[in-house]
């Protein structure tokens, strides 16, 4: 089912190329949808899809061109082909599966058995069946809750937090939490298994047996690190009640810092950490990207003009203070933040920090 979704899909990447090579316009979601129903009823294969699925894929490639219009001056890329043994997953919203007892689900006309991990409380809004790169097949079902968004205060703390290479996040309250960095301690496990890998003879059985073994290194530094990700999000949660940060352009930052801010994974730790809070209701302000937290003194608010990359700390020119400027930067953050939310004007709550 999974190979006849990537089948599906390809097709209508196709169709989306060709229909702007004959029209020079997009292809809308609706009469994608229709044109690839009419194709289902006479194609077998395809038939093993639910309509849902069919419906998914296509909103799919809806959404991904929609963002490649959006980003196309940064370079983005409109969606392409996919190879259907690497296609990984299929999504059944309303219909097409049934959830039996004895942790068995009937997805079309079969019955599969599965190992279930957690209970499924709420009601439950779509399956998707996903394959990883290993052939493993997992089955992810969203529910809603209903639970309140609101905002409830617990321990009356708000802090801001500065993203580093130095040190994974620098606290508004001066502490420092550093980062594991699991590729770089996987990094000579991850090079001989790419070796061994790129040794052998492609078709071969030993080829693909090595190519599960670097698989396996990648799964487990994904592994570790999300394990790390969540634990440290609750722990953030525990402490404060609003969370602070900065707005990352983590495309430039990829490109000037490479793998060193893929190990760091900032962007898979904030979607965590916005899960998390929303669960506990807690908050996460994200202030503007352009703020200056680095060159603005926490002090009195004195801004620099400029401030390079290598310089760490600073002595402010008006008021005399030492800032280390990951600190400083976190609690300018801190101050942004709790300002935007309306917790208090900026002047006060420096004010009250200096105090």
């Amino acid at each position: 089912m999974i190979n006849a979704s990537g089948v599906i899909y390809n097709h209508c990447i196709a169709l989306h190329k060709r229909y702007y090579r004959m029209w020079g316009k997009h292809l809308s979601c609706a009469k994608l949808q229709s044109h690839v129903a009419k194709l289902r009823k006479r194609n077998r294969f395809w038939q093993t899809v639910g309509s849902q699925a069919v419906q998914d894929i296509c909103q799919r490639i809806e959404k991904a061109y929609q963002l490649f219009f959006k980003y196309n001056n940064t370079g983005a890329r409109p969606p392409g082909f996919k190879k259907v043994k690497k296609y990984k997953s299929f999504t059944l919203k309303q219909a097409g599966y049934k959830l039996l007892g004895g942790n068995r689900v009937k997805i079309g006309n079969k019955v599969y058995q599965f190992y279930q991990s957690r209970e499924i409380e709420g009601k439950i809004k779509n399956l998707t069946i996903k394959r990883t790169a290993l052939g493993e097949l997992f089955m992810v079902v969203v529910v809603d809750e209903g639970s309140s968004s609101q905002v409830k205060f617990t321990t009356g703390k708000i802090a801001g937090f500065d993203f580093g290479l130095k040190a994974f996040l620098s606290c508004s309250d001066g502490t420092k939490i550093e980062s594991p960095q699991f590729f770089k301690q996987s990094l000579n496990a991850i090079k001989k298994a790419s070796k061994q890998h790129s040794r052998k003879l492609k078709g071969s059985t030993n080829r693909e047996r090595a190519r599960k073994n670097l698989v396996r290194k990648y799964e487990d530094i994904s592994n570790r690190r999300r394990d790390w990700f969540w634990k440290l999000a609750h722990e953030l949660t525990d402490k404060f009640d609003v969370l602070c940060f900065e707005t990352l352009n983590l495309k430039g930052m990829q490109r000037l810092w490479g793998r060193k801010i893929s190990d760091l994974a900032l962007g898979e730790f904030l979607q965590i950490l916005e899960w998390v809070a929303k669960k506990k209701n807690k908050r996460v302000v994200f202030i503007d990207q352009w703020y200056p937290s680095s060159k603005t003194c926490s002090n009195c608010g004195y801004i620099l003009e400029s401030l390079d990359l290598s310089i760490r700390e600073w002595r402010c020119p008006k008021c005399q203070s030492v800032n280390a400027r990951d600190e400083n930067a976190a609690r300018n953050i801190q101050m942004v933040g709790a300002s935007s939310i309306g917790l208090g004007d900026v002047s006060r709550l420096r004010a009250a920090i200096t105090a």
